[in-house]
Protein backbone atom coordinates (compact mmCIF):
# COMPACT_ATOMS: atom_id res chain seq x y z
CA UNK A 1 0.00 0.00 0.00
CA UNK A 2 1.67 3.31 -1.18
CA UNK A 3 -0.23 6.76 -0.25
CA UNK A 4 -0.71 8.72 -3.34
CA UNK A 5 0.93 11.65 -3.98
CA UNK A 6 -2.52 13.56 -3.63
CA UNK A 7 -2.86 12.26 0.12
CA UNK A 8 1.02 13.06 0.90
CA UNK A 9 0.01 17.03 -0.22
CA UNK A 10 -3.53 16.33 1.44
CA UNK A 11 -2.09 15.92 4.91
CA UNK A 12 0.65 17.87 4.90
CA UNK A 13 -1.79 21.05 3.39
CA UNK A 14 -4.09 20.01 6.36
CA UNK A 15 -1.83 19.32 9.23
CA UNK A 16 -0.34 23.18 7.87
CA UNK A 17 -3.98 24.55 7.61
CA UNK A 18 -4.96 23.05 11.04
CA UNK A 19 -1.86 24.35 13.04
CA UNK A 20 -1.90 27.86 11.18
CA UNK A 21 -5.48 28.64 11.30
CA UNK A 22 -6.81 28.48 14.66
CA UNK A 23 -9.54 31.58 14.38
CA UNK A 24 -9.14 32.57 10.64
CA UNK A 25 -9.09 31.15 7.40
CA UNK A 26 -5.33 30.29 5.41
CA UNK A 27 -5.38 31.46 1.97
CA UNK A 28 -4.84 28.40 -0.40
CA UNK A 29 -1.50 30.05 -2.06
CA UNK A 30 0.14 30.50 1.47
CA UNK A 31 -0.10 26.59 2.09
CA UNK A 32 1.19 25.89 -1.18
CA UNK A 33 4.19 28.16 -0.64
CA UNK A 34 5.15 27.11 2.41
CA UNK A 35 4.75 23.20 1.44
CA UNK A 36 6.45 23.79 -2.06
CA UNK A 37 3.23 22.10 -3.48
CA UNK A 38 1.37 23.96 -6.89
CA UNK A 39 -0.84 26.46 -5.96
CA UNK A 40 -3.28 25.20 -9.49
CA UNK A 41 -2.73 21.10 -7.86
CA UNK A 42 -3.69 22.11 -4.39
CA UNK A 43 -6.86 23.64 -5.54
CA UNK A 44 -7.84 20.10 -7.18
CA UNK A 45 -7.17 18.52 -3.52
CA UNK A 46 -9.12 21.26 -1.38
CA UNK A 47 -11.81 20.70 -3.75
CA UNK A 48 -12.30 16.87 -2.98
CA UNK A 49 -11.75 17.67 0.67
CA UNK A 50 -14.29 20.69 0.17
CA UNK A 51 -16.80 18.21 -0.87
CA UNK A 52 -15.98 15.27 1.59
CA UNK A 53 -16.75 18.34 4.34
CA UNK A 54 -13.32 18.68 6.04
CA UNK A 55 -12.88 22.06 5.20
CA UNK A 56 -14.51 24.98 4.11
CA UNK A 57 -13.96 27.87 1.74
CA UNK A 58 -14.09 31.14 2.42
CA UNK A 59 -15.02 33.12 -1.36
CA UNK A 60 -13.79 36.78 -2.10
CA UNK A 61 -10.55 38.65 -2.14
CA UNK A 62 -9.71 37.76 1.96
CA UNK A 63 -10.83 34.68 1.44
CA UNK A 64 -9.49 31.20 2.12
CA UNK A 65 -9.63 28.11 4.07
CA UNK A 66 -10.90 26.58 7.76
CA UNK A 67 -11.36 22.96 8.78
CA UNK A 68 -14.64 22.10 8.98
CA UNK A 69 -14.75 20.13 12.48
CA UNK A 70 -11.97 20.05 14.99
CA UNK A 71 -8.82 18.21 14.12
CA UNK A 72 -9.53 15.75 16.78
CA UNK A 73 -12.69 14.90 14.88
CA UNK A 74 -11.03 14.44 11.29
CA UNK A 75 -9.07 10.98 10.64
CA UNK A 76 -6.61 9.95 8.25
CA UNK A 77 -8.51 7.50 6.71
CA UNK A 78 -11.09 9.80 6.38
CA UNK A 79 -8.91 12.52 4.78
CA UNK A 80 -7.35 10.08 2.11
CA UNK A 81 -10.64 8.25 1.37
CA UNK A 82 -11.62 11.95 0.29
CA UNK A 83 -8.84 12.04 -1.82
CA UNK A 84 -7.86 8.63 -3.08
CA UNK A 85 -11.18 6.78 -2.68
CA UNK A 86 -10.01 3.83 -1.48
CA UNK A 87 -6.59 2.51 0.98
CA UNK A 88 -7.30 -1.08 0.96
CA UNK A 89 -4.88 -3.39 -0.73
CA UNK A 90 -7.00 -4.62 -3.97
CA UNK A 91 -9.17 -8.13 -3.61
CA UNK A 92 -7.28 -11.06 -4.74
CA UNK A 93 -9.19 -12.76 -7.72
CA UNK A 94 -10.03 -16.22 -9.32
CA UNK A 95 -7.60 -16.66 -12.30
CA UNK A 96 -9.59 -18.87 -14.98
CA UNK A 97 -6.16 -20.29 -15.77
CA UNK A 98 -4.63 -21.88 -12.22
CA UNK A 99 -4.63 -25.30 -11.27
CA UNK A 100 -4.26 -24.61 -7.73
CA UNK A 101 -7.71 -23.53 -6.51
CA UNK A 102 -7.90 -22.48 -3.09
CA UNK A 103 -4.50 -20.13 -3.30
CA UNK A 104 -6.60 -16.87 -4.06
CA UNK A 105 -8.69 -17.81 -0.99
CA UNK A 106 -5.66 -18.76 0.89
CA UNK A 107 -4.06 -15.09 0.07
CA UNK A 108 -7.06 -13.59 0.66
CA UNK A 109 -7.78 -13.95 4.27
CA UNK A 110 -3.76 -15.04 5.71
CA UNK A 111 -2.72 -11.46 3.68
CA UNK A 112 -5.04 -8.87 1.92
CA UNK A 113 -8.04 -9.27 4.89
CA UNK A 114 -5.45 -8.48 7.79
CA UNK A 115 -3.49 -6.34 5.89
CA UNK A 116 -6.57 -4.02 4.84
CA UNK A 117 -7.87 -4.18 8.81
CA UNK A 118 -4.49 -3.17 9.90
CA UNK A 119 -4.69 -0.57 7.68
CA UNK A 120 -8.25 0.42 8.95
CA UNK A 121 -6.91 0.29 12.57
CA UNK A 122 -3.81 2.71 12.13
CA UNK A 123 -6.30 5.10 9.50
CA UNK A 124 -9.17 5.59 11.75
CA UNK A 125 -7.10 5.85 15.31
CA UNK A 126 -5.36 8.81 13.51
CA UNK A 127 -6.72 12.06 13.73
CA UNK A 128 -5.15 15.35 12.01
CA UNK A 129 -5.19 16.56 15.67
CA UNK A 130 -2.62 13.88 16.63
CA UNK A 131 -0.76 14.96 13.23
CA UNK A 132 -0.78 18.23 14.16
CA UNK A 133 0.33 17.71 17.85
CA UNK A 134 2.96 15.55 16.82
CA UNK A 135 4.29 18.26 14.54
CA UNK A 136 4.10 20.97 17.06
CA UNK A 137 6.39 19.15 19.53
CA UNK A 138 9.02 17.98 16.90
CA UNK A 139 8.78 22.07 15.44
CA UNK A 140 9.53 23.17 18.97
CA UNK A 141 12.06 20.58 19.26
CA UNK A 142 14.00 21.83 16.42
CA UNK A 143 13.50 25.40 17.36
CA UNK A 144 15.65 24.95 20.39
CA UNK A 145 18.24 22.78 19.07
CA UNK A 146 21.56 24.49 18.55
CA UNK A 147 24.24 23.50 16.21
CA UNK A 148 28.36 24.53 16.21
Amino acid sequence: MILSKKSRYGLRALVDLSVSSKSEHMALNVIAQRNGISTQYLEQVFAALRRADIVKSIKGPQGGYLLKRPADEITVAEIVLALDGAYHVEDETETPDCELHGITGTLQSLIVDRVNRQLDEVFTSITLGDLEEHYTKNALYEEGMYYI
